[in-house]
């Protein structure tokens, strides 16, 4: 199992930015797929941006332009730079990881005021 732990949440208000990070207990080069996802009060869980363990990464389309993921090596992390943030982008927040299973954080909350 691996642990993730997410950092970085807040309020922000419309179009300011904001950048999330991601810790995980283990080494990412043994993670297939890191990322993001979130989840606005009464919808369901989406995606917002995932990396493969080889660089590939993947976008929703509302976010695209705007949002960047990258990964420290090093530091075993994924991070989620958030630029221009829109209400929309409001949300919890939480980083994916898989390996052998599906692995959650907790979430962090991400609150872009008008």
């Amino acid at each position: 199992q691996v642990q993730l732990v997410e950092s970085g949440g807040g309020l922000v208000q419309a179009g300011g930015s904001l950048r999330l990070s991601c810790a995980a207990s283990v080494s990412i080069f043994s993670i297939n797929t890191m990322g993001w996802y979130r989840q606005a009060p009464g919808k369901q869980r989406e995606l917002v941006a995932t990396m493969t363990r080889g660089g590939s990464t993947m976008y929703a389309d509302s976010v695209k332009g705007r949002f960047t993921i990258s990964r420290d090596n090093a530091k075993n992390t994924v991070n989620l730079q958030m630029n221009s943030l829109k209400p929309e982008d409001t949300g919890v927040y939480y980083c994916y990881a898989l390996r052998d299973w599906n692995n959650w954080g907790q979430g962090t909350q991400i609150t872009v005021a008008t």
